[in-house]
């Protein structure tokens, strides 16, 4: 069997060998993206795409399951296995589309990217679902186990969750996991009004509902919004509505003029500083790569908000001694296994290990370690990452707080005043309160020097 290398506008064929890529290391949402752009869909072709894409990879553990016993021993090549993940996916959770569409499509998919032998084969599998059906989840009699299979998880991340959060709380947060990401954009307000964005995009056939999460933001149904002209012109950009918050946190009074960007790329939170400070205030964007930088940089002019931002490739972990100026306000959104983001990019699932969070840990805390010494009296750092495991969050506040009498932990403050009855002064956000990305934001005040008291 082999994917030829074949160029088509069949939504189906492109979730195959899109879904193949992804299975050798892209990332879901980057080359969904680059998909996207390099053919001509239609809205509904993009609709049925994407949905195809997310849905497979969101189930791939649960699909491994149901397909075990019609494959047995033998081997596939992955984009075969693509294909019969797809038709499945589409069979259990797709109920518009007939289930004889769904085996004729698949196998017209398997002859254009194989050849007969392969549409022979994929006709016998689905054949044999049909006519047999899917075996139960429930057969699989250990609890955890069980749910690993049903939500499509690895075992060793659904026993920290109950860990970290008790059982209840962890079931709560995993029926949710694999809803699919809603699409979020934050208004650029250097450029144009909330209303203002709501009637370009209502122009452009868009339905927008205002954010309860974060301010200037909204969701948006109707179309891919980042194809749009409001989108070109600059007047918003995509981001989720929590990953709006460590921004929202910093606390940009007029007193604040200086502010570092420690880890900037791809410039999602640092045009939104610059969307929100004076034209005299100068935010330094680092990152270690310099096509990172050349992302914050695109992003930054097509917002126009480039003459606010100064960027710099730079570890973060140097600025002590490689930067001598001191912030009024430093943003930390750090490096993470970003298990908050499993609904947009939900491959991480299966890429990431418990010596991967622990080693994450270590190179958070070493940031925030270092960027501490740069702060001003009275200065502050905002601490956030798009993960939900305490590991890279909780602890690593702990022991900076631990090395680091100077500072002090104050409450973190949005816009919208989420969770304004929470017993912690830090913020978590799982994907189960708003159907937003899971994010974490602690806010750090230095204490004022006794020199200058």
């Amino acid at each position: 069997m082999s994917d030829k290398r074949v160029y088509s506008d069949n939504p189906r064929v492109l979730a195959v060998q899109t879904l193949a890529k992804i299975k050798n290391g892209a990332y879901s949402n980057l080359q969904l993206n680059q998909v996207i752009k390099q053919h001509q869909l239609s809205e509904a072709d993009k609709r049925l795409l994407t949905t195809l894409v997310y849905g497979v990879i969101q189930h791939r553990m649960t699909f491994e399951y149901w397909l075990a016993p019609f494959v047995g021993d033998k081997k596939i090549d992955a984009w075969v296995r693509e294909l019969l993940y797809s038709a499945i996916f589409q069979m259990k959770f797709l109920d518009k589309i007939p289930e004889h569409a769904i085996f004729n499509e698949s196998i017209e998919v398997a002859k254009i990217l194989g050849h007969v032998g392969t549409g022979k084969y994929v006709t016998a599998i689905l054949h044999n679902i049909g006519r047999q059906g899917l075996r139960n989840i429930s057969e699989i009699k250990e609890p955890i186990q069980r749910l690993s299979i049903e939500r499509s998880l690895p075992i060793w991340l659904i026993e920290m969750l109950i860990s970290q959060n008790g059982e209840e709380a962890t079931r709560a947060m995993l029926e949710t996991i694999n809803d699919a990401p809603k699409q979020s954009i934050r208004v650029n307000t250097t450029l144009a009004s909330d209303e203002e964005v709501e009637q370009a995009l209502a122009a452009e056939k868009f339905t927008t509902v205002k954010s309860r999460v974060a301010a200037h933001a909204y969701i948006v149904s109707g179309g891919h919004v980042a194809s749009s002209k409001a989108f070109h012109d600059g007047l918003l950009t995509l981001q989720d509505e929590s990953a709006m918050l460590p921004v929202e946190s910093m606390r940009l009074t007029e007193n604040v003029k200086t502010i570092l960007d420690a880890a900037a790329a791809p410039g999602g939170k640092t045009t939104q500083i610059a969307q929100f400070v004076g034209e005299n205030v100068t935010i330094t964007a680092l990152d270690i790569h310099e096509h990172k930088i050349k992302l914050i940089q695109s992003n930054a002019e097509r917002l126009h908000v480039t003459e606010k931002i100064r960027t710099r490739v730079l570890d973060a972990r140097k600025v002590p001694t490689e930067i001598e100026q001191k912030f009024d306000r430093i943003l930390v959104d750090a490096p993470c296994s970003g298990f908050g983001l499993l609904r947009r990019k939900p491959e991480i699932r299966y890429d990431k290990t418990l010596t991967d969070v622990e080693n994450l840990a270590h190179l958070q805390f070493e940031i925030l370690d270092s960027v501490s010494q740069n702060v001003t009296d009275n200065g502050m750092i905002v601490y956030s990452t798009c993960t939900i495991l305490r590991q890279e969050n909780d602890d690593v506040i702990t022991k900076f707080l631990l090395k680091h009498s100077d500072f002090e932990l104050v409450p973190t403050q949005t816009s919208k005043n989420l969770k304004p009855n929470r017993s912690e002064d830090v913020l978590h956000v799982y994907p189960n309160d708003y159907q937003t990305d899971g994010f974490f934001v602690a806010t750090l005040q230095k204490k004022m020097s006794t020199d200058n008291v």
